[in-house]
C-alpha cells in the first residue's frame, strides 16, 4: 500500500527530506550504499570497494549512521554496517534505476 504524500509538509520535514539527498549527493557515498544493498560489510571491505581510505569510510559512515541510513553491529572487534532499512535499499535502487534507463 502506497502512502499518499500531502500537497503540503513542514519546514521540518522539507529540511529532513533535503539532508537525506545531500547524504546522496557524495560518490564515495554512493557506493557504500551500493556496497552494502546486498550483504553487511566491515569498513576494510567497504574500503576496499570503494577505493578509498578506511579513515575515509569511517567518516561517511559516521555521517550516515546519523541519518539513519546505515546501522553498524559490532562482532567482537569488527564492526559490520548494513543499510538501515527497506527505504533506503529502494532509494538508492531507485536512483540506480533512474541513470541506468535508456
Amino acid at each position: 500500500m502506497k502512502l499518499k504524500i500531502k500537497d503540503e509538509i513542514s519546514e521540518g520535514t522539507a529540511s529532513r527530506v533535503a539532508e537525506l539527498f545531500n547524504a546522496l549527493s557524495d560518490t564515495s557515498r554512493i557506493l557504500l550504499l551500493v556496497a552494502l544493498l546486498h550483504h553487511e560489510r566491515n569498513v576494510g571491505s567497504l574500503a576496499e570497494m570503494a577505493r578509498i581510505s578506511e579513515s575515509a569510510v569511517s567518516h561517511h559512515l559516521r555521517n550516515l549512521r546519523l541519518l539513519h541510513l546505515v546501522r553498524a553491529r559490532k562482532q567482537g572487534r569488527q564492526v559490520f554496517y548494513r543499510l538501515d532499512d527497506d527505504h533506503i535499499s529502494d532509494l538508492i535502487r531507485s536512483g540506480l534505476d533512474h541513470v541506468q534507463h535508456g
